[in-house]
């Protein structure tokens, strides 16, 4: 998960994310739909150029200029992004309800984004997910407190050998 968040974890980062989803493609449009400066939006688009979360495409050539177009690592991201959104809706909306419906535009049915199993299609609730050590599992403090191995007691200050 730190990696993750050291890609996406910002404020201004997330926004951004949430407006390239929402088709928002070039930096002026960016910088007026979320009022951030000039400098933070750069540095934020730049990271995410860097991390190959988003490809630059110049659409003018004199002056040339660039817009910000979704990789498909940067598209993996929706339902981070949906879920996000989703939280916001259902725990800080307010009495004047959510801000942007969402649509399916297969079924025509307005939405709430919902976490499934990838095998059996049944929602995915906490209770009812575990975890195990993958190929990659190289840091026991990452795994569930019942996984991880027990860190070795250092001995009580009065008894360390001098």
């Amino acid at each position: 998960m730190a990696r993750t968040v050291a890609v996406i974890g910002d404020r201004w980062t997330l926004m951004i994310l949430r407006d390239c989803l929402l088709r928002v493609r070039r930096f002026e449009d960016f910088q007026a739909r979320l009022g951030i400066t000039r400098p933070l939006l750069a540095s934020r688009l730049k990271k995410l150029v860097e991390e190959r979360v988003l490809v630059k495409v110049p659409y003018q050539q004199r002056p040339l200029r660039h817009e910000y177009r979704l990789t498909g690592k940067g598209r993996d991201l929706y339902p981070v992004v949906m879920s996000i959104v989703h939280w916001g809706d259902v725990h800080l909306a307010g009495r004047k309800g959510r801000p942007l419906i969402h649509r399916h535009d297969v079924c025509g049915k307005d939405f709430d984004p919902v976490l499934v199993c990838s095998e059996c299609g049944e929602a995915l609730l906490p209770r009812q997910v575990h975890v195990h050590p993958g190929p990659g599992a190289a840091n026991p403090g990452h795994l569930p407190a019942e996984l991880a191995m027990p860190v070795a007691a250092s001995p009580p200050a009065s008894r360390v050998p001098r």
